[in-house]
């Protein structure tokens, strides 16, 4: 058995590892997302057994993940739970089709900036909405209102026994997290997520506290494949847009996640375009069955790459463990006090927040920094996925002013004709400063234009030199001279 499967012992312990992080973090997802607990179980289920089976990245783990939180809330607020299962499964189906088209690898030229931002804005709105959550509170619905309404909200609890407790059974949570890094290595085999989680039950049935805890349904209780109403939906423009958010989020966090996980370990690199086909034939599942949309998550993936991992075969028993919980045991998840899942999803909302990277790039790029920011904060006082494409068209924007360098030189010796040397990139988005150079030039002097420095002269430029070229000049001068207006690429001898 051992010479067949040479990594098993490596592979079922770190199984154990991953199924230990992961459970709490499907729970704590779904509760967030506004859906019963078990459907986060389900998709982690469907990461371990069906992406977990298909080739791509063979040790990064799938699942219910936090980035998706805010986006799956808003759905579910708008369509409501019964179109979630259709919204997932044609998300899945644009994932599959990506996947093989080989679109898969263009993800990897999406801006760094746009995806730590879009990782900060989510993680702001996340601690935001759980903050609410940890106190017992109504969350306001937008993320601008989540934040202007903290004050407020910690107003209402200093003013509540019951919030008071709440509260502090979360923050507690987090402290445990955070603190459980700094015990012996022996004691953090048991994933501090998951101690911080069995520690808040505890402590809420050893002194009857009056918290909330995570209402349970059954895990066929839960199932809901979509029906014909809630395919119905898909004549609304508006669940379109749902829709390619779902597909675009998910592929870019799955496939950065992957890029992350090869700098861990030294096995085999992520095939992009068949990872993405993993994801879509994991979120299809996850459709038809009604449940959470899924991406690979770099906590889990992390996991189990630092307890072993050597083949996909963990990440598959780390399926089979949860679908062995979920059935053995769902009476458990009643005894979960909702506050520790808030604390859960409080840290996870922190992780998210690139603070490094932002001191980084504001040292070296500031252009990358600005863009990481307005995403973020469009994110928060819009949406999700307008967010994200503000932060896209500001990336796109400043490439294409960085690419439309362009140097003017004017060379006048007094006598004979004005020398005008044009260099580097000439775009549209440098037009009027091209044509402010050109039009401040006399006319009733001969001038000569040469373009044979120019790299790239874009249809509007060319358009706009000869129509100025043809009217500048005074009825008694020579005509302007343009030298060379078709230059070659840079590339070429």
């Amino acid at each position: 058995m051992l010479s067949k499967f040479p990594y098993l012992r490596q592979d079922f312990a770190a199984s154990i590892v991953v199924f230990l992080v992961a459970v709490p973090l499907c729970v704590g997802v779904a509760v967030a997302s506004g859906v019963p607990a078990e459907l986060g179980l389900i998709t982690g289920i469907v990461g371990g057994l069906v992406t977990g089976f298909l080739p791509g990245s063979s040790l990064q783990v799938s699942g219910p993940a936090a980035g998706l939180t805010v986006l799956v809330f808003e759905a579910v607020s708008e369509f409501g739970v019964a179109a979630l299962g259709v919204i997932v499964l044609i998300a899945g189906l644009l994932q599959l089709a990506m996947g093989f088209f080989g679109i898969g690898r263009w993800f990897r030229a999406i801006s760094v900036a746009v995806v730590e931002g879009m990782l900060c804005g989510i993680g702001l709105v996340i601690i935001a909405g759980q903050i609410y959550a940890a106190a017992g509170l109504k969350a306001p619905e937008t993320g601008i209102g989540k934040i202007v309404g903290l004050p407020g909200a910690f107003t209402d609890a200093l003013g509540s026994t019951e919030a008071l407790t709440s509260l502090a059974i979360g923050a507690g949570t987090v402290a445990v997290i955070v603190l459980w890094k700094k015990l012996p290595k022996k004691v953090q085999a048991v994933p501090g997520a998951l101690a911080a989680v069995m520690l808040a039950t505890l402590a809420s049935l050893a002194f009857s506290l009056p918290v909330a805890t995570v209402e349970v349904e059954g895990l066929l209780g839960v199932i809901q494949p979509p029906g014909a109403d809630a395919f119905g939906e898909l004549a609304s423009p508006a669940i379109w847009g749902t829709i390619i958010a779902f597909a675009l989020i998910a592929s870019a966090e799955s496939l950065f996640s992957a890029a992350a996980v090869d700098r861990l370990h030294d096995g085999p690199r992520t095939q992009y375009d068949k990872e993405m086909i993993a994801q879509g034939a994991g979120n299809t599942v996850c459709g038809l069955l009604g449940a959470l949309p899924m991406t690979a998550v770099i906590v889990r993936s992390s996991a189990n790459v630092n307890a072993g991992a050597k083949t996909k075969a963990s990440r598959v028993l780390h399926g089979v463990w949860i679908l062995l919980f979920a059935a053995a045991l769902p009476s458990a998840l009643a005894l979960i006090p909702l506050p520790a899942l808030a604390g859960i999803l409080v840290h996870a909302g922190w992780k998210l927040i690139p603070f490094r990277q932002i001191a980084a790039l504001w040292r070296g790029h500031k252009g990358e920094a600005l863009i990481l920011v307005v995403t973020a904060v469009s994110i928060v006082a819009v949406n999700m996925f307008e967010g994200v494409l503000i932060g896209l068209a500001l990336a796109v924007v400043k490439t294409a002013w960085e690419a439309s360098q362009l140097k003017t030189e004017v060379i006048d010796k007094g006598a004979g004709p004005i020398q005008v040397y044009l260099s580097g990139n000439a775009t549209f988005l440098r037009l009027p400063k091209i044509l402010d150079s050109l039009e401040a030039l006399p006319q009733d002097r001969p001038i000569e234009v040469d373009l044979s420095g120019l790299y790239h002269l874009d249809h509007a430029c060319h358009t706009a030199l000869e129509n100025w070229a043809d009217r500048h000049s005074a009825p008694d001068t020579d005509p302007v001279k343009v030298t060379n207006a078709e230059p070659v690429n840079a590339t070429e001898p």
